[in-house]
């Protein structure tokens, strides 16, 4: 029975609870953690959590040597590196949310702390297991549309003025950022599993055009630029109506999405184009031949984690994965800062690789004045394909 400790019991905590407690025989939930400590009371009551224990801290949790094997690290993005390594050098695994850091410095000692104690460190990335984001990887890696040539990355939310007066909410400090790191994490962890690799070239353009008790972006237009020549854009946003996320793979032979979509088109004699439906209804019957995922979302990665611990193999999302992600990230507000094109990879000596350096040259929108500690509970959206 593998025994799960829960630190920050916030929003999305929910959905890494509802995940463990599907699989009740192979684990068990023993702690819960949060600076608000009634917050984790409130978890243990609605979620029937009678045997947990509640701390104020991470660490006075681990000072009472409670038996864990498995962190959900559902914090703040500042504290997610020393939490996790506090957790790892106890032997315990960790999933930590996205981000997996702020910055790169961060990321690299979270790695250095997984390796020098042999324990497993995955980052949040569940629409992995989506089925329409499972099967969109499997088309682009069959061939059968040809190489991606151009991309379009769409991270499009919507958030009330008053989602930015949570105390730690839009803030450089203690959030590390807008929407870019916060909720494109998602669609550029997709396009860099999708493409395999890291762009090398980034030029982006950063703006806050509706969030004035944020010091960060609220919106960021990317562009990447890969080794093969192709292009791919990349739309972070809190300010569109709709709250819609997509993938668009334009390839050589066809055009496959996420919602799922295709169109093909073949040359008549004078270059122009029309409809190749045969191709089309071949990468369709291909898509339907792809079988559903058994789990879904959180509950699939959490599944797969499980394993991981179960088996002694490496989960689907690796600690390497959750670099390269805050890696792009990074150079999207490199480049949108300092407001040039930027190339990857980002070395140890650049500035941007520490949180000191990125906290140095961070635009800041507006000054946030006011905040509160806390927000009504009330629902919220974890994204729409």
């Amino acid at each position: 029975m593998i025994k799960i400790a829960i630190v920050g019991c916030g929003n999305i905590s929910a959905s890494h609870l509802e995940g463990y407690l599907t699989f009740k025989d192979r684990c068990k939930i023993v702690a819960l953690v949060d600076i608000y400590p009634e917050k984790a009371e409130q978890k243990k009551a609605h979620f029937g959590l009678k045997d947990a224990m509640v701390f104020a801290s991470h660490e006075e949790m681990l000072a009472a040597e409670v038996d864990i094997d498995l962190v959900s690290n559902c914090t703040p993005p500042y504290v997610h590196a020393s939490i996790a390594i506090d957790c790892m050098d106890k032997g315990i695994h960790v999933l930590v949310e996205k981000p997996m850091a702020t910055c790169l410095a961060e990321c690299d000692a979270m790695i250095d702390a997984r390796n020098r104690n042999n324990v497993i460190l995955t980052c949040g990335a569940q629409n992995r297991f989506r089925d329409i984001i499972n099967k969109l990887k499997k088309l682009s890696d069959s061939g059968i549309a040809g190489k991606v040539r151009c991309a379009h990355v769409d991270s499009l939310w919507w958030r009330a003025h008053c989602y930015y007066d949570l105390w730690w909410r839009g803030t450089w400090e203690k959030e590390g950022g807008g929407p870019t790191l916060n909720h494109a994490v998602h669609q550029i962890d997709m396009i860099n599993w999708i493409q395999g690799a890291l762009p090398i070239e980034v030029t982006a353009v950063l703006s806050n055009v509706m969030h004035d008790n944020s010091e960060c972006e609220d919106l960021s237009f990317a562009i990447l630029k890969y080794a093969d020549g192709a292009l791919a854009e990349v739309t972070s946003s809190v300010v569109h109506h709709g709250g819609t996320q997509s993938i668009i793979l334009q390839c050589e032979h066809a055009k496959i999405a996420a919602p799922f979509s295709v169109a093909a088109e073949k040359a008549t004699p004078n270059g122009f184009g029309q409809p190749n439906e045969s191709l089309e209804s071949a990468i369709t019957e291909k898509y339907n031949a792809i079988p559903n995922l058994k789990y879904d979302g959180f509950t699939g990665q959490i599944d797969n984690v499980l394993t991981a611990i179960e088996t002694g193999s490496s989960p689907l999302i690796t600690a390497e994965d959750g670099r390269k992600t805050v890696e792009l990230i990074t150079s999207i507000y490199k480049s949108g800062c300092l407001k040039q094109t930027v190339s990857l990879p980002i070395a140890n000596d650049d500035e941007f690789y520490t949180f000191d350096g990125v906290m140095k040259h961070a635009i800041r929108f507006y000054e946030k004045r006011n905040f509160v500690e806390n927000l009504t509970n009330a629902p919220f959206t974890i994204g729409n394909y």
